[in-house]
């Protein structure tokens, strides 16, 4: 039968960080007579092209290929092809890793598929999930599917088809080199396969190639080119124009490189102008975010000086997400969200409404003759605003979509209105990694507004820093969200508030104390008939009741402990927190054996088999008033010292009379 896939990898002194993903692909299910492993070796140092040899030594179907330190990395690349045999090819980086069994499975779908290409799903250490499709598609279309935002040569290509298009890397070629060997391949094929439901590669961060603005320029117009070659002048050309536009034109000139060197600013503004007169016409603006339509204008117009402007002004709108509401619902924790764009300040992005149309605010210093009506208004773009949530492993990076359905909202009165998006996200942890549970350990949560008027991306927040119960900014409404045990696998859920006052999930903690330890941020306390009674929300309670805990309160070298008596909460109250943990410790004024006196004391939760230290520190003054704070932030200014800053300073003093 003959070989069915090669996988090609170059390597250039990879280093340790590229073992895994070497492994990664020795270690594939098929059978060394129906797969074969092509390294290639770009000019690495002589230990590294020794330790490849190595490799190869007792695998048949390992080669390593040696080349001189030139042509990186798309020389290597074009080796690799050359000297592949497999039915199939797939183009693979040192350090990304390939899950096991996955590259049989894309095999067996593109062959089912007679697939040209086939774009397996690819996850992005650190980055967000890709924009291509999100479920398998046996014939994908390049537009509709999103084949554009999945331009690296990460794919399986039947090699037949490469060969009968003479494709290969341009070795002297930039990093549009890659976007175009990819698009050539897209618009060349007769069947690309989208394989979206398993992750086929996980790619490491690659570092970024610099090039000169002219080149840039020089490498895009060829790809244009291949535009025209495939494509007839129309929308779907257009739409295509608009991505390269966008991407690898007007994005950069808000970018902090344009605005650090004035060298650099008119370097890229002459290499992009010139190309976007020639290549890029006025009826593509209308596909842009606005704030790329307004660059796109200025550009054309040969207006540097305002887009010094607009570069300072808008690079610093993002967006703020703020939790309005979490609940359980059958074992699937749904978030209800809000975001808002902000500008640079943190303040709220305000737009105009004018003839029953809304129309993007342009910044003042802006020639308003430059941006007529029709430019700035954003009406449909608006329409079509949606929020995307995602889930983010802490440490990994790794990231998945949540199911989120959202609309958009006008808010205000007049002619100056805001923009909020409502969104409801399903997170069900036994599903959301691709159809498979998601990994123990701590989940930030992140949205993303996508097709309005701008693209933003932000962390989920709306409690006070580290709040369990704390409230969203400008509302009254608590946010203590019990845990619960997922249906499959069984293991407890819970949600919480990290120190910066970002909502996050942790999946099966380590401990019972360490799931307390989580919403600790939420504890209080009061005093009473000579005790405090420290209260410390329990965010699920076993039927068992849990394990013995103990409170422990430091204060320096002294230690006070006292027994956790936990509570159920009540009834009836769901998405609540499911209890709380209540301890009594006395109190006196002056130092004594085991009493807690004036000063700061750090809590903990002990058990018979670990200690875990509480997010919250707390204060007794002198006259024995307790008060909680979050952990790690500075304690209050005592009163008399601020009486003295007060008397020392002749302004505040001025200012208080």
């Amino acid at each position: 039968m003959g070989v069915k896939v090669s996988v090609v990898m170059p390597v250039r002194d990879p280093g340790q960080d590229a073992d895994a993903g070497i492994r990664s692909v020795l270690e594939q299910t098929f059978p060394p007579d129906d797969y074969e492993v092509i390294l290639v070796d770009a000019g690495s140092a002589p230990g590294v092209a020794s330790r490849l040899d190595a490799m190869a030594v007792g695998r048949p179907h390992v080669q390593v290929l040696h080349l001189p330190r030139a042509g990186w990395p798309m020389r290597a690349r074009n080796a690799g092809l050359a000297a592949a045999q497999g039915e199939y090819v797939y183009l693979i980086d040192q350090g990304d890793r390939m899950p096991p069994g996955v590259v049989r499975l894309m095999y067996e779908r593109a062959v089912a598929a007679e697939a040209d290409v086939l774009a397996g799903r690819v996850v992005k250490d650190g980055g967000l999930p890709p924009a291509v499709a999100q479920v398998d598609r046996d014939r994908a279309d390049i537009l509709r599917d999103r084949l554009l935002t999945q331009l690296t040569p990460h794919k399986l290509y039947r090699r037949a088809f490469l060969e009968e298009h003479g494709l290969r890397f341009d070795e002297r070629g930039g990093p549009l080199a890659e976007e175009t060997f990819v698009l050539r391949a897209y618009l060349a094929a007769k069947v690309v396969t989208v394989v979206a439901e398993s992750v086929c590669c996980r790619v490491t961060p690659r570092p970024r190639r610099e090039q000169r603005p002219a080149d840039a320029a020089a490498e895009l117009d060829a790809l244009l080119d291949i535009v025209d070659d495939h494509t007839p002048p129309g929308r779907q050309r257009d739409r295509m124009y608009a991505h390269w536009f966008r991407t690898v034109v007007l994005r950069p000139f808000s970018t902090g490189r344009f605005l650090a060197s004035s060298k650099d600013r008119a370097e890229m503004y002459g290499a992009m102008r010139e190309l976007s007169v020639r290549r890029f016409p006025s009826r593509l603006d209308p596909l842009l975010p606005v704030h790329l339509r307004a660059v796109a204008v200025l550009l054309r117009a040969g207006r540097l000086d305002q887009l010094a402007i607009l570069a300072g002004i808008t690079r610093g709108v993002g967006m703020r997400v703020a939790l309005r509401e979490a609940r359980w619902e059958h074992g699937v924790l749904n978030l209800s969200l809000a975001g808002e764009l902000t500008q640079a300040d943190g303040s709220p992005l305000w737009f105009q409404v004018a003839d029953e149309r809304l129309y993007w605010v342009p910044p003042a210093d802006i020639d308003p003759l430059l941006l007529p009506p029709a430019l700035t208004e954003v009406g449909d773009a608006v329409a079509r605003a949606r929020m995307h949530v995602f889930v983010r492993h802490e440490e990994t990076g790794e990231m998945f979509a949540v199911p989120t359905t959202s609309e958009i909202h006008v808010k205000g009165d007049g002619d100056e209105v805001r923009l909020v998006l409502a969104g409801e996200a399903r997170l069900d942890v036994s599903t959301v990694a691709v159809g498979h549970p998601l990994d123990r350990g701590m989940w930030e949560i992140h949205a993303r507004m996508q097709g309005g008027s701008y693209h933003a991306r932000a962390r989920v927040t709306g409690g006070r820093p580290g709040g369990a119960t704390g409230r969203p900014h400008g509302t009254d409404a608590g946010h203590a969200c019990a845990g619960a045990v997922a249906d499959h696998p069984k293991r407890l859920i819970v949600p919480f508030w990290s120190d910066k006052g970002t909502l996050q999930v942790c999946v099966d903690p380590r401990s019972y104390a360490e799931s307390i330890a989580l919403v600790s941020p939420g504890s209080s306390v009061v005093r009473r008939d000579g005790h405090l009674f420290v209260v410390v929300p329990v965010p699920y309670v076993p039927p068992s009741g849990g394990p013995p805990v103990e409170l422990i309160l430091r204060n320096g070298s002294r230690e006070v402990t006292a027994p956790g008596l936990v509570e159920p909460g009540e009834p009836g109250e769901p998405g609540r927190l499911a209890g709380q943990l209540a301890a009594r410790v006395p109190i006196r004024r002056l130092p004594a054996a085991g009493a807690l006196g004036p000063g700061s004391w750090t809590p903990a939760l002990r058990t018979s088999e670990r200690e875990i230290p509480l997010h919250f520190t707390m204060d007794i003054t002198r006259t024995g008033r307790p008060a909680i704070r979050p952990a790690g932030t500075p304690p209050p200014t005592p009163f008399h010292r601020r009486v003295l800053t007060t008397l020392n300073d002749p302004r505040r003093l001025l200012r208080r009379f």
